[in-house]
């Protein structure tokens, strides 16, 4: 599948790269479909990838691990939650947050209460809430990747 994308330009998805979230996002319930997307020449490893929409190729959100700037981050969820991500275990897991990228960078922050699971096998994810207050909305991460930049 071809798709004209904002950042990306035209790009080629794989119909195997197409992950599926069966009820929506959070804010937009008819996006189901999407890609995860990176800049090629960074390799996987890059810190920000885009959850690129395929139902409108004009929106993507830049999402990262969340263990990159919060080490310890082990959310409780409910498994009912999980359901539509179908049947995820250690080896086939992947959880992203959104982040957000101001114009002022130090100004950086993800979003630990929203995060994305990612069925890798199935293709298959859903966004869940996290309950309790530990995992604020706006967490601060410009420093912890200076930090992590100036240890390498």
């Amino acid at each position: 599948m071809k798709i004209q994308t904002k950042i990306f330009g035209e790009i080629e998805i794989a119909d195997d790269k197409i992950i599926t979230f069966e009820n929506g996002i959070i804010g937009f319930p008819e996006l189901k479909r999407f890609a995860l997307l990176h800049d090629e020449e960074k390799g996987t490893n890059v810190g920000i990838r885009f959850l690129q929409s395929l139902d409108e190729p004009g929106f993507a959100m830049p999402v990262m691990d969340p263990l990159v700037v919060k080490p310890d981050y082990d959310p409780e969820v409910n498994d009912e939650l999980l359901a539509a991500a179908g049947n995820i275990n250690e080896n086939n897991i992947l959880v992203l947050v959104t982040a957000t990228i101001p114009g002022d960078l130090t100004q950086m922050s993800v979003n630990l209460q929203g995060p994305f699971v990612i069925n890798v096998e199935e293709h298959k994810a859903c966004q869940i809430i996290v309950e309790n207050g530990d995992y604020p909305v706006k967490f601060p991460i410009y420093e912890i990747l200076q930090a992590r930049k100036a240890g390498e």
